[in-house]
């Protein structure tokens, strides 16, 4: 495994006024508080992050074109001249119950145009009116489709938050011939495994600004049943050392200051103690889902560029 601290990886760096740190982290504290708010009915909650979802800024000339992919609705969105044989699908966070494609439409656009390539957000279905396994089967059915159509050595899978868990159980149900893995697999502040206290580092707690116990708990009990938490199909964090061993090389990364660090951790761990490639990455004094702002914040900015880089590096044959 190769562990980095934020910030020396990227080799490219996107260009754009920077927000102080204090400020991206103040209205992330107050998303968590008046958005992600377990009290607030779920229609509630996900009209008031799609307001505020997708005000990123985006590199100019960025497209985004809508497509039916395996019979599910996504986004293709690009940024410039796309090198062929390149594709990344990218799976938006919001604890299995809010979030749209519109979430991660900046983080896209910013990875097209730094690794050349479109970038693929699937509409997925959501819980609690769609619980598990809706979300995986959306998640099998892109990658089925795009596998087949392009090839596992030009596709990278990702996903942030409860994404990054979709990715990753997605990637796990593929299978572990070398005809079904693709290229290698990104996970952002990766959500992967339900069943854990959070409460358990109240110091941890204190820290995340936008995640609550409460909310995850609550997000968790809506997305599956607790008998099933310990399910790898529903925390890919318990998979077995035999599955972990037939991953693609993996691109993890977290912020220290976020109630989800834990989970990147333990799979860059277990993932490495099984014998997969494995770069894990993580930003000093970051909070959840920084990474999603690139242009606006320079750690988000080197976590962009160590994903563009990483997807160059895995598709380069």
């Amino acid at each position: 495994m190769t562990l980095r601290r934020g910030g020396r990886a990227g080799r490219r760096r996107t260009s754009g006024p920077r927000v102080p740190p204090v400020l991206m982290r103040a209205g992330a504290r107050q998303l968590g508080r008046h958005v992600l708010d377990p009290g607030l009915p779920w229609e509630v909650q996900r009209r008031r992050l799609d307001r505020l979802s997708g005000s990123s800024p985006m590199p100019r000339g960025t497209t985004v074109a809508e497509q039916v992919i395996g019979g599910v609705c996504a986004e293709v969105v690009t940024a410039g001249p796309a090198r062929p044989g390149r594709t990344v699908v990218h799976f938006h966070g919001g604890g299995y119950c809010l979030g749209s494609p519109r979430m991660s439409r900046a983080w896209a656009a910013h990875l097209s145009a730094g690794a050349a390539c479109p970038v693929v957000l699937p509409d997925y279905r959501l819980a609690p009116e769609h619980p598990h396994p809706a979300a995986l089967d959306d998640a099998r059915e892109v990658l089925a489709a795009l596998l087949g159509e392009a090839g596992p050595d030009s596709v990278v899978v990702s996903g942030d938050s409860a994404g990054g868990g979709l990715a990753l159980a997605a990637v796990l149900a593929l299978g572990r011939g070398p005809a079904q893995r693709p290229a290698g697999c990104i996970l952002l502040a990766p959500w992967l495994d339900l069943g854990r206290d959070r409460r358990e580092d109240p110091d941890l707690v204190r820290r995340d600004v936008l995640l609550s116990p409460r909310w995850l708990e609550a997000c968790a009990a809506a997305y599956a049943p607790p008998s099933a938490w310990t399910d790898p199909s529903v925390s890919p964090l318990l998979a077995d050392r035999a599955s972990l061993a037939g991953l693609p090389p993996l691109l993890i990364q977290a912020g220290s200051d976020e109630l989800l660090a834990p989970d990147a951790e333990r799979m860059a761990a277990s993932a490495s103690a099984a014998g997969a490639d494995v770069t894990y990455t993580r930003w000093p004094r970051m909070w959840h889902e920084f990474a999603l702002q690139p242009g606006l914040l320079a750690a988000a900015d080197s976590a962009l560029a160590q994903a563009a880089w990483f997807v160059e590096t895995v598709t380069a044959g």
